[in-house]
């Protein structure tokens, strides 16, 4: 069941922009008592994906009607189904992942904000044409023309049973902070403090105290674009991950620079924001930041520098400076993006190859 308590331990959220570095704030707090990512650097993606708890909000609370209200929470329920029970999806599989309530608190959740439920509704949205229901429809015709029209089917659908939806903005973000509250309780807030990679986005980041208490912390995580760049390109890439952005430098600039320009950026106590360089040339300084920020003592930091080492991680700064193949992007990305570069205290200008890379 939903429930609306507030809980001591905290849950803390890195984001970063386009693999800037957010997994070092994982690995960072996870040297220290008490602090425990949930499955490793796995990335909980219910808020922000498509059709996920954000795009809901934006649904029933700007330009609503009914159609618009069924469509809506039918489609957020379908997500969480398939993130639910997808094993071989990569950011799925809450089943195991999470817990086997985390599909019934969905259910207590749309059932919130559900005020009218039609089994005998029906719209286009429900039909959506594909080829197995073409198919379902034409069976039924044969069997209806076969049976001497004895025998009728209803419309082939998607879903039987319409829901209406008219929430206002408390009642939506009461319910969602109820269901926030449920998913952590199964993630296991209730013994250790969460660490949630990437369970906001920069961009949603204007959204925080809708759906937050001040036991959710954010910090976000910058870097020069250049490098990110460049292990986007020539490290991600060669590794098999995904990439959504262009692999073109031009291209690349356009996007990161609009990207940047088109963020909400309000002040927020429960946010702070970091150069992930810092973590590496200015670790001292940077670290007792985060701790100020979390309220951890020294004392509790037992596993210092075992995930998280500036002397390694230097390697992955100033990739740009480190083969002349990089250079022409670098000097094209310097030029169009200036203002988020990072003044490195000097220049690493050794031999460098992508196997140093440590990640």
């Amino acid at each position: 069941m939903l429930g609306e308590q507030k809980y001591m331990n905290q849950v803390v959220i890195p984001v970063s922009y386009m693999g800037s570095g957010s997994s070092a704030i994982t690995d960072l707090l996870s040297e220290v008592h008490g602090y425990e990512s949930a499955n490793g650097n796995f990335e909980y993606v219910l808020l922000h994906c498509p059709n996920g708890l954000f795009d809901l909000e934006d649904k029933l609370l700007r330009g609503n009607n009914a159609l618009r209200s069924d469509e809506a929470l039918h489609s957020f329920y379908e997500c969480m189904q398939t993130l639910y029970s997808c094993k071989h999806f990569g950011v799925a599989d809450y089943k195991h992942r999470v817990g086997l309530q985390f599909l019934d608190d969905c259910k207590d959740f749309i059932n919130t904000l559900i005020i009218s439920k039609n089994p005998n509704g029906y719209w286009y949205f429900q039909e959506n044409p594909n080829r197995i229901m073409l198919l379902k429809k034409a069976i039924a015709k044969l069997i209806h023309l076969i049976s001497l029209k004895k025998i009728k089917f209803g419309p082939v659908l998607r879903y039987r049973e319409t829901w209406l939806s008219y929430p206002s903005s408390n009642e939506f973000y009461t319910a969602a902070k109820n269901f926030l509250n449920a998913f952590f309780r199964e993630l296991g807030i209730d013994e250790k403090n969460l660490i949630l990679d990437q369970f906001l986005l920069p961009h949603n980041l204007w959204r925080f105290e809708h759906y937050f208490s001040n036991n959710c912390k954010a910090i976000v995580v910058d870097r020069d674009p250049r490098d990110v760049f460049l292990l986007n390109k020539y490290y991600w890439k060669n590794a098999g991950c995904p990439i959504p952005y262009s692999y073109d430098v031009k291209e690349f600039c356009t996007h990161y620079r609009k990207m940047r320009e088109c963020e909400i950026k309000n002040s927020n106590d429960n946010v702070l924001r970091i150069h992930f360089e810092d973590l590496v040339y200015k670790y001292d300084d940077t670290l007792q930041k985060i701790f100020d920020f979390l309220h951890i003592e020294e004392e509790q930091h037992i596993l210092k520098k075992t995930k998280f080492s500036p002397e390694k991680s230097i390697k992955n700064t100033q990739i740009y400076n480190r083969n002349s193949t990089f250079k022409d992007e670098a000097d094209y990305i310097k030029i169009n993006l200036s203002e988020y570069l990072y003044e490195f205290p000097f220049t690493e200008c050794g031999k460098f190859s992508m196997k140093d890379i440590i990640l």
